[in-house]
């Protein structure tokens, strides 16, 4: 029979293993896609997520493969096309607040409770949105987290154009011009 100090160690061992392999957040996103699409077969749809998750790991593996002196031949063979970037107006200047190491490592990240379905229609909301279609599913999950519910009457007005941004919005009911 196990004791407490030796189920103690098990658990603490499997705390490890779940927080090492970001287990909760690859539940959490398998859960939340599984509700935005709610497929007829839900074990059918979730061996086909897992086995996307599973080439899209080797995938990214493979792209950090150490090129070989023959990779380099065939960029040599393949140059770039000569692009001219689209011209544009003078840009206004961007900035940002600066952090000091003090305030990374006090650091909290905000998480704003949220259901399941509040969560399926942010992902639906900006699936294909360019800001965020870089991002992989913790970072998606992250901003998901510090998204927030902000609630306008008829005729406010909720931006001025040309103001310093804000937040991003993402409309659940009604209109705004």
């Amino acid at each position: 029979m196990a004791t407490n100090t030796e189920e103690e160690q098990t658990l603490r061992d499997c705390e490890v293993y779940v927080q090492k392999n970001n287990i909760q957040q690859l539940l959490k996103d398998c859960i939340v896609q599984l509700c935005v699409s709610r497929p007829e077969n839900p074990v059918s749809f979730l061996r086909g997520y897992f086995q996307r998750l599973e080439r899209e790991a080797a995938n990214k593996a493979s792209q950090q493969k150490p090129t070989t002196p023959c990779d380099e031949k065939e960029d040599e063979l393949s140059p770039m096309p000569n692009i001219a970037p689209p011209q544009r107006g003078r840009r206004g200047a961007v900035s940002a607040e600066t952090y000091s190491e003090e305030d990374a490592t006090t650091y909290e990240k905000k998480v704003v409770p949220k259901d399941y379905k509040t969560m399926a229609a942010l992902s639906k909301a900006i699936h294909q949105n360019v800001l965020f279609a870089h991002l992989d599913d913790n970072e998606l999950s992250d901003i998901f987290d510090a998204m927030f519910p902000v609630v306008h009457n008829a005729s406010e007005v909720i931006i001025h154009q040309g103001d310093e941004g804000d937040n991003f919005y993402v409309i659940d009911q009604g209109e705004v011009e």
